[in-house]
């Protein structure tokens, strides 16, 4: 008997984002990194040329590059204007390429991706702040990294066998 795939969840693209809210580029590293071992296909949608396997090695420096800064003092915080928009864009575009990836509509994927990073990054910035008077914030920090690193592992373990 064949194993039932499970279908594409448009709550995919929504948590993708929100990873995006935590770490803007862990979430396209982790759909790059899998399109890269062939575990998703990302289609034919305009915004594979941006999260795709060819630049898989790019991304994963530059999230790897984002987890260090995250812990500089001098960084700026998520939700002022610069980092909030990165984070909603790459929300956004990995969303429409999830939802792309499904034969889903691309705006479904990047309003979900999007709305997602904006929950992210709010919701992670309220919780670091309250978690940094009670403990170290190099601590909260790097629970941070494992927790948008795990979700992004989920998911893309989700999608390779959904999409």
């Amino acid at each position: 008997m064949m194993k039932k795939k499970p279908p594409y969840l448009p709550a995919l693209a929504a948590v993708m984002g929100a990873v995006a809210g935590l770490r803007s580029m862990t979430a396209p590293a982790a759909i790059a990194w899998a399109a890269k071992r062939k575990a998703i296909r990302l289609g034919s949608s305009p915004l594979v040329e941006i999260i795709s396997a060819k630049l898989s090695d790019q991304a994963i420096r530059l999230a790897l590059a984002e987890l260090v800064a995250d812990k500089l003092p001098f960084r700026r915080d998520r939700i002022e204007p610069g980092p909030l928009a990165t984070r909603i864009v790459s929300g956004a575009a990995c969303g429409a390429v999830l939802s792309g990836a499904a034969d889903r509509p691309l705006a479904e994927g990047a309003i979900l991706g999007g709305l997602g990073a904006l929950m992210g990054a709010f919701g992670s910035y309220h919780v670091r702040r309250r978690l940094s008077r009670e403990m170290p914030e190099l601590t909260v920090a790097l629970v941070e990294d494992a927790l948008a690193i795990a979700a992004a592992a989920a998911i893309v373990a989700y999608a390779s066998e959904s999409l």
